[in-house]
């Protein structure tokens, strides 16, 4: 073994023993750092040995990084999933034959600071994600493959600092991995729903106060994840409301998304649409709310 995998859960019953599963193919140093669950997820946890430990969560980069900093980690290397996230039968096979270069002793000593470089020993690799929706593949649409760097050198990786849509910065070179790991939505539509309530919050928070430290930078000619920042660049400096129709003719018309059948559009249409336009709804609002009470502080 040569990774210590953390694992994030909140209400996960549904989901966190496909997600042990497949963890345990690949470690046998499983952490599940829990938000406070009230159903079996910490039951489950505990019969598939993880390491259970529960933090209050604020949001998902602050969570990462709590558990990095205060996790007794067996290994060099760290996986870091969600709960409805597992590993397909491919890229445990992937990981399992990456082990000889994770365990080189020549690695470097972690750095003081996290810069991107291209040269030395790969530090971390960036890892496909595959939605599973109503329990079909969403493969059309640009969803798939997207990119998310979830594996890498212990002291190399820190979580950006943003309320909604957080990646790991690593120092170092960087690779991809070729198989997918499976993000398998199995909450209920209400359930689903009040998150992406919730996320559009956030994300309508950092929208309008955005964090310059800390976070990945957009740049087309860089790793997949800074590529997508760019063209997110792009995205949000179109008109409120427009952009969401925009978004769903790209995705659903122009990227193919229609040929994932029923699945892919009630996916699309409540993800690229209802979802990226209640973000726009909440913007408005702020701004509006903000534009009253200045006006009422200058006595208007």
């Amino acid at each position: 073994m040569a990774v210590s995998v953390i694992i994030l859960t909140y209400n996960s019953q549904a989901t966190i023993a496909a997600t042990l599963e497949s963890a345990r193919c690949v470690s046998d140093d499983i952490h599940v750092v829990d938000s406070f669950s009230n159903d079996d997820t910490a039951t489950i946890a505990r019969e598939f040995g993880a390491h259970f430990v529960q933090h209050e969560f604020d949001h998902y980069g602050a969570q990462r990084n709590w558990a990095m900093d205060t996790l007794d980690l067996k290994y060099d290397w760290e996986l870091h999933l969600d709960a409805d996230e597992r590993l397909s039968d491919t890229l445990v096979g992937e990981i399992n034959r990456l082990f000889p270069e994770l365990l080189k002793a020549s690695a470097p000593q972690p750095p003081t600071e996290l810069t991107g470089v291209t040269e030395g020993p790969v530090t971390g690799y960036f890892i496909p994600r595959l939605v599973h929706f109503m329990d079909r593949p969403i493969r059309h649409g640009g969803m798939y493959p997207i990119y998310h760097m979830r594996l890498f050198r212990r002291g190399y990786g820190r979580c950006e600092d943003r309320r909604y849509d957080q990646h790991f910065l690593v120092s170092g070179r960087t690779a991809l991995l070729d198989a997918p790991m499976i993000d398998d939505m199995r909450l209920d539509l209400d359930e689903w729903m009040s998150r992406h309530m919730r996320w559009a919050e956030a994300e309508a928070q950092e929208y309008l106060s955005p964090g310059d430290e800390g976070v990945i930078a957009g740049n087309l000619n860089g790793t997949p994840v800074e590529r997508k920042r760019a063209l997110r660049r792009y995205y949000d400096r179109q008109p409120l409301f427009l952009r969401a129709f925009g978004l769903f003719l790209y995705r659903y018309i122009w990227r193919g998304g229609f040929l994932d059948g029923r699945e892919g559009l009630i996916f699309f249409t409540i993800q690229t649409f209802w979802f990226r336009f209640l973000v726009d709804v909440k913007i408005y609002e702020k701004r509006k709310t903000n534009d009253e009470q200045g006006t009422a502080d200058d006595g208007g």
